[in-house]
Formats: structure tokens, sequence, C-alpha cells
């Protein structure tokens, strides 16, 4: 099995950690466990798309994936998840208000 085989099998962010030999504080896992994840999956896509990973080794493959983890996980040490806004409910919550028209005083019809 490849480290990306691996990765799709762990289902638990504390796996992820524990699989990728990263360091965390349990506090801020509790909080930001699936923006964690999120980005880490962000960043993954990111290299993908640029080719990061063709023709490494399942150690380099892994020692990548650390990285990208270990950077995404200081990405809400640092931060929190409102002020990230990965998901879109966070998002919404700080959108321009779309304006509803204008209200017509039903006197004024006739």
């Amino acid at each position: 099995m490849t480290v990306f085989d691996d990765l799709r099998q762990l289902s638990a962010a504390e796996d992820f950690f524990a699989y990728l030999d990263v360091a965390f504080d349990p506090r801020i896992l509790a909080v930001a466990r699936l923006h964690i994840l999120r980005r880490m999956g962000q960043y993954l896509a990111e290299s993908d798309a640029r080719g990061a990973f063709d023709g490494l080794s399942d150690r380099d493959i892994h020692a990548r994936c650390h990285d990208h983890l270990a950077k995404a996980y200081q990405d809400f040490v640092l931060s929190s998840p409102l002020a990230e806004r990965l998901f879109k409910v966070h998002r919404d919550a700080v959108a321009p208000k779309r304006d509803a028209g204008q209200l017509v005083q039903l006197s004024t019809l006739e």
C-alpha cells in the first residue's frame, strides 16, 4: 500500500497525526479537527496539481504529507476556524446581507 492508500483508510484526526508523526495539542484539535484536515487536503491538492508527488518514493511522500499536516495544524494554532472560513457556513456568516428590495407600504397600493 502507498502512503495515500494508508491515508484514505484513516478516519479520526488523531489517526492522521499519529500516522504522519505530527505532534498536536488536544485542545486545539478538539476545536479545529475538521478544519485542519480540510486545510491539509487543500495543501495536498495544490501539491498534486503541481506534480509535486510525481516520482517520489513513499518515504518522501510521507515527509511531504507530514509537512502539509504540520502546516495546516499551525494555521489553526495561529488562527481560528471562524477567521480561516474554510467551510461555507463560516463564509456565509460574514457575507454582506443581500438587499431584500424596497418595501412598499400597503396603504399606497390602490
